[in-house]
């Protein structure tokens, strides 16, 4: 089929691809100087207007936002909590029924087993306690069964607790 100089022919073409992509590789790396040294400058900078100074976050005071509380706006809110909790008195779901949970001790739901590490940490559901464990329930009480991420804006927060304070109170 292949007499002994075609063989010879595509691999001497082979080498010589070879060769010429390698030697291409160094002269590009001449020119190009991939390693920028120690005396290398940004060519150019983007300014952002941030000065490096952080910005000071106001804490706001939750009961300031709970007097001022929508239970309406709560109500809306109350539909992430539904996949999991019932406002039905003594109707649990996955998390216990939620009605009259404001002012109610914590863990005292018949019928319903409370992690250790939630009824250590208050006695009873206060909206300053619900805030605290609405904002991320799993840092409030680590170990809680209850794997909500948390609610993040504090007027959320304060609308839902005050539509839970007005079910079943």
């Amino acid at each position: 089929m292949f007499d002994t100089m075609t063989m010879t022919k595509i691999i001497g073409g082979f080498c010589g691809t070879f060769l010429v992509f390698l030697l291409g590789g160094f002269v590009a790396e001449f020119i190009y100087h991939p390693a920028h040294g120690d005396d290398h400058h940004q060519a150019y900078t983007i300014e952002t207007g941030d000065d490096g100074a952080e910005e000071e976050v106001v804490e706001v005071d939750f009961a300031e936002v709970y007097a001022a509380a929508d239970a309406g706006a709560g109500e809306r809110l109350w539909r992430q909590c539904s996949a999991c909790h019932k406002l039905e008195d003594g109707a649990n779901g996955t998390g216990p029924h939620l009605y009259g949970v404001v002012g109610r001790d914590v863990g005292s739901v018949p019928g319903y087993s409370y992690s250790g590490n939630l009824v250590a940490v208050a006695d009873v559901w206060t909206p300053e306690n619900l805030n605290g464990f609405l904002t991320n329930p799993g840092n409030y009480a680590p170990g809680t069964k209850m794997s909500y991420r948390g609610m993040g804006d504090i007027e959320d927060r304060a609308n839902l607790i005050a539509y839970l304070d007005s079910v079943g109170g």
